[in-house]
């Protein structure tokens, strides 16, 4: 029996062998987060959120602005990004059980928090906001959250917050506590009536109440306090370069190219406008969007960007006139209609063709320019005109901005209308403010776009 038994050890005997001797890499693996074991392994593994402010997937492509910080501190240690989404209150567990090297979720720095991990230099000032709807005019200073009930998501620095108004105040606020719900969310239930009050960090109520205009950023219920990244206490050198990055992206106008994209102008609110723009993408945008989807397709552009510069240009009014002549729903000038081959200006189709057709001609012309900021250059050309925005590259030079970069033409552009500037220039005066607000307005339709479900 002793010899059959023998003879049937083998076969597991060497899998368990394997396995026992596979262990400790594992083990090594999984919780590797010291600067050299990321060097070695070629990978940043980030623990983070999925959502509007930190990361998601947007045409196949993954977006978010912690998600680009943290790509741009990848690529500065020379490894790749691997991101790894996790509930709320799992992330620091998750960090210190090894199966991350950081948390990069726009975590409020807090002591509580920096008992169980240690925190890079701040790189963002947000203050708690209470949110509310429009149409709530009873909740207008903190007094008035006496006895209110309060929504916010648990374990976050907002239900701790609430928690010490009522035992230092005795405010008696209701607080009710959502799992694992984004705050993103709970805004929206009180755009939407379904729950009256909650609590964000300024930048997500910002930039929220662009997707739901009928919120109301009320008032502050904390002191400024800082977003950090997250790395476990034995994490010393790793939190060391952090710091460094964050230092260097801020010093190269790195950090900055990247808040733009995501909160830029998110102080700048025209209820009114927003509102109508959210109206109209149910009423207008209908009618159109089969063939802006066909012309953006044909270029290679994301129909959502075309649609957002068709609104910023006609309102998706396909009988739009300017006092200056151009007409239609991409205001196409009588010039640009002949260059583009088409009939009549206020026939929808042919605007798209000719407008989307004429913005692809202008867009092969930056061909120097790269990235995002290569369409950016276009829509100031269409604008502005292709002239203004080379004449604009060469005010940068002069004052030793990168000419490559569009936030050195937000700097410059407007620069032409002023004399001493424009007077040496090729095309001399122009409005050159106008095409800076004109990029940000499509910037913001298009960042609502890419939110909604249209």
């Amino acid at each position: 029996m002793r010899s059959e038994g023998f003879a049937t050890v083998p076969v597991p005997f060497v899998v368990l062998t394997v396995m026992l001797a596979l262990l400790p890499l594992t083990a090594c693996q999984e919780n590797r987060g010291t600067l050299d074991q990321i060097k070695e392994s070629g990978e940043l593994r980030v623990i983070t959120r999925n959502n509007a402010n930190t990361y998601y997937i947007y045409r196949g492509q993954p977006m978010g602005f912690e998600y680009e910080l943290a790509k741009a501190f990848s690529d500065a240690l020379g490894v790749e990004l691997s991101i790894k989404t996790t509930d709320w209150l799992d992330m620091f567990e998750a960090l210190n059980k090894g199966k991350g090297d950081l948390v990069a979720s726009g975590v409020t720095i807090t002591a509580k928090r920096d008992d169980r991990v240690d925190f890079s230099q701040g790189y963002m000032e947000v203050q708690q906001q209470v949110v509310v709807n429009r149409d709530n005019r009873q909740i207008r200073e903190l007094d008035d959250l006496s006895n209110a009930t309060v929504h916010v998501r648990e374990g976050t620095t907002y239900q701790q917050r609430l928690q010490e108004l009522n035992a230092d105040k005795n405010m008696g606020i209701d607080i009710v506590l959502h799992q694992d719900e984004p705050t993103e969310e709970l805004i929206r239930k009180v755009a939407r009536g379904t729950i009256d009050i909650t609590v964000a960090d300024s930048n997500i109520a910002m930039l929220n109440r662009r997707y739901y205009p009928e919120v109301r950023v009320a008032f502050p219920i904390q002191e400024p306090q800082q977003l950090g990244w997250a790395v476990q206490e034995t994490s010393d050198a790793l939190l060391e370069r952090i710091n460094e990055f964050l230092t260097e992206a801020k010093a190269s106008g790195l950090y900055g190219d990247i808040y733009e994209r995501y909160y830029g102008n998110v102080h700048i609110f025209d209820y009114v406008d927003l509102r109508k723009f959210h109206q109209r993408l149910q009423t207008r945008l209908p009618k159109f969007k089969d063939m802006i989807q066909t012309q953006a397709d044909k270029y290679g552009f994301d129909w959502k960007l075309i649609a957002a510069v068709i609104y910023q240009e006609s309102h998706l009014n396909p009988q739009a006139r300017s006092f200056t002549g151009v007409k239609g729903l991409m205001q196409v000038t009588l010039t640009t209609a002949r260059e583009m081959g088409i009939s009549n200006r206020l026939d929808p189709k042919q605007s798209v063709a000719a407008g989307v057709g004429y913005l692809h001609k202008i867009y092969q012309r930056w061909e120097e320019i790269s990235g995002f900021d290569r369409m950016l250059f276009s829509l100031a050309s269409y604008n502005i005109g292709y002239g203004h925005v080379r004449d604009a590259q060469k005010l940068a030079k002069k004052r030793d901005l990168d000419p490559t970069e569009w936030s050195s033409l937000e700097k410059t552009l407007p620069l032409l209308r002023i004399k001493k500037y424009y007077k040496d220039t090729t095309f001399g005066y122009a409005r050159g403010t106008e095409p800076v607000r004109y990029v940000n307005r499509i910037l913001t339709y298009y960042d609502i776009l890419r939110k909604k479900d249209v």
